[in-house]
């Protein structure tokens, strides 16, 4: 293995194990870069990232810029002298005085198999989708959004079961594998760069808040999804009562038939929605201020009978 000097950008925790499997790879990880501290919690006190405190407990040098844009940081980064900078989840745009600087460029981690589902929450997107796989690719950054040339990819199947959670985690590790490998092909020389297909274009745009909201006139398969991928942000929910109530988990009670009941009328005494199509029963639930419970010990304290319209 050809050791690298390599400078480092991410920020949250999905970047840490590329940056941690490039410390053992035995790469001189010389400076790392991650978005500066923000207020958090009850406090407001002032909250490293994920990357800012692995790097400082690894007693990595920590660079924390608000923009990239400014002439004296890009003059700091390319005095680096790295011959690689690996971007992974950074959060800023990279300019190409910054691209260009390093030898052999600036590669990135991106959770999802390119040209599909470009852009900011590729994983969410993909289970919103109803996907049967995603992946990791290797990329070389150029000027557009996730366009650059491909140089590995790897593939993990996205089950009925999988979350956004146990998704993320997994393209986190295996991200840190394909990373590692490509480091080694491109020392080497044996590794070339392939460009993207202009077909199977899609975009996975920034998730707000308000699709966390539970429209009950869609398909019980489609609102399965919603679960699965959206938690644990922005959260999956509905309003009943003046209560707002986070589901948490939930399986679908029937796919396609007409359930004789409007969308968002429980069908029975134990949390089973209609829906569009199809009928969703909701297995983990939690009320604003409460901890979150399974359905059968939510309706037992707070009771939601048959007929009871939740939408």
């Amino acid at each position: 293995m050809i050791s690298l000097r390599l400078i480092f950008m991410g920020s949250p925790d999905f970047s840490v194990p590329v940056l941690e499997a490039l410390i053992d790879a035995g790469h001189e990880v010389t400076c790392v870069y991650s978005r500066p501290p923000r207020p958090a919690g009850r406090g407001q006190k002032q909250k490293l990232s994920a990357v800012h405190a692995f790097a400082e407990a690894k007693g990595l040098p920590v660079r924390t810029p608000e923009t990239l844009k400014d002439a004296d940081v890009q003059a700091a980064f390319a005095a680096l002298d790295a011959d690689a900078c690996i971007v992974v989840a950074y959060g800023l745009i990279l300019p190409a005085a910054v691209i260009n600087a390093p030898r052999l460029g600036c590669l990135n981690v991106h959770a999802s198999l390119l040209p599909r589902w470009r852009g900011a929450a590729p994983i969410q997107r993909a289970i919103l989708a109803g996907d049967t796989e995603t992946g990791v690719s290797i990329m070389q950054i150029d000027d557009g959004l996730d366009t650059g040339d491909v140089l590995l990819t790897g593939k993990i199947p996205i089950t009925p079961t999988t979350t956004a959670e146990t998704l993320h985690d997994a393209l986190a590790a295996l991200g840190a594998t394909l990373m590692r490998d490509a480091l080694e092909g491109l020392a080497a020389g044996t590794l070339k760069a392939t460009p993207q297909s202009d077909v199977g274009v899609t975009y996975a745009t920034k998730l707000t808040r308000d699709e966390g909201r539970l429209d009950w006139r869609l398909p019980a398969v489609e609102l399965e999804r919603h679960v699965r991928a959206l938690n644990p942000w922005p959260g999956v929910w509905f309003d009943h009562d003046g209560d707002r109530i986070k589901v948490l988990a939930a399986e679908i009670v029937d796919r396609q038939e007409d359930c004789g009941q409007p969308p968002g009328t429980l069908i029975d005494n134990a949390l089973a929605v209609a829906c569009g199509t199809g009928a969703l029963r909701l297995l983990r639930v939690q009320r604003a201020g409460k901890d979150s419970q399974d359905g059968a010990a939510f309706v037992r304290g707070f009771p939601m009978p048959s007929g009871t319209d939740v939408g």
